[in-house]
């Protein structure tokens, strides 16, 4: 008999679950789902990657999930072979390719998300982009940095990058970073809506407008970003729908056996008021 639930392992500060609609978001979408199965998401948040690993092992050894969710895929990513090892049917969410032996897979095209983004901003005669990523260490913040510098120096603009960690201390310290340089970028890219909330408070406390000095662009469009002042503008993903098709992966591959590979919505550009044509 199986557990009739469904693991997901965060490894993050627990804190960042009341600031960021993401992974909510997420989950909602997971458990909406499951729940019309009559299978539960069992949630655990860990402070790293060893912890989570630990939980898995705990997890396996005791029968307690029937599947786990993975998010935040690294480069050489070791959860993968220790969920292989475990022989706990697994759907990875994001990634940087489609090509995962062994596991189901929700795939989001970010590199051309952010190709997308960059030609909104040079459209608009931006020359000179900054980019507060999320961690470096993961593989879709490495899709989005790659398709970033090599879309501004494709588009003849210049591309600055400087890596966060999603919170607002770090959005805070990469936006006085970028807009405190001799020659500030005019337009700053976020990888997500809390970084892209702090990069607005910056700007204000330098005493520049929004979008009359800089634009900002956020990551995954939320009510953080269409309440501000102004609005912020977004790459907006239905991130609920995708919590949905991620638990009907699992389910198919409980019920199949079989890996299926599908692809997320493109993230769409929505213009609000903080993103405007550069002066000249």
């Amino acid at each position: 008999m199986g557990a009739d639930a469904i693991g997901l392992v965060l490894a993050r500060p627990a804190r960042m679950l009341g600031i960021e609609p993401f992974f909510m978001e997420l989950i909602g979408g997971i458990e909406e789902t499951l729940s019309s199965d009559d299978r539960s998401l069992l949630l655990h948040v860990v402070p790293d990657h060893p912890a989570e690993i630990a939980a898995y092992r705990r997890w396996g050894q005791g029968h307690l999930v029937d599947a786990v969710v993975l998010v935040n895929l690294v480069v050489d990513d070791p959860r993968l072979a220790v969920l292989g090892e475990l022989a706990i049917p697994t759907v990875v969410v994001g990634g940087p390719d489609r090509s995962l032996p062994r596991v189901a897979h929700v795939w989001i095209d970010n590199g051309q998300a952010m190709r997308d983004a960059v030609g909104y901003l040079v459209d608009l005669g931006h020359e000179t982009i900054g980019r507060v990523s999320g961690p470096a260490a993961l593989a879709h913040t490495r899709s989005r940095t790659d398709a970033f510098l090599s879309e501004c120096a494709a588009r003849g603009a210049r591309g600055v990058v400087v890596e966060g960690d999603y919170g607002e201390a770090s959005g805070t310290r990469a936006s006085r970073t970028l807009l405190g340089r001799n020659d500030p970028p005019s337009a700053l890219v976020f990888d997500n809506d809390v970084m892209a909330v702090a990069g607005l408070g910056v700007a204000n406390e330098l005493g520049l407008t929004v979008p009359g000095d800089v634009s900002l662009l956020a990551w995954d469009d939320s009510p953080l970003c269409r309440l501000s002042h102004p609005p912020l503008s977004a790459m907006s993903l239905d991130v609920h729908a995708m919590g949905v098709q991620v638990a009907d992966a699992a389910l198919n591959l409980l019920a199949s056996g079989r890996p299926t590979t599908s692809t997320a919505p493109l993230p769409r550009l929505v213009a609000r008021g903080s993103t405007a044509r550069r002066p000249r």
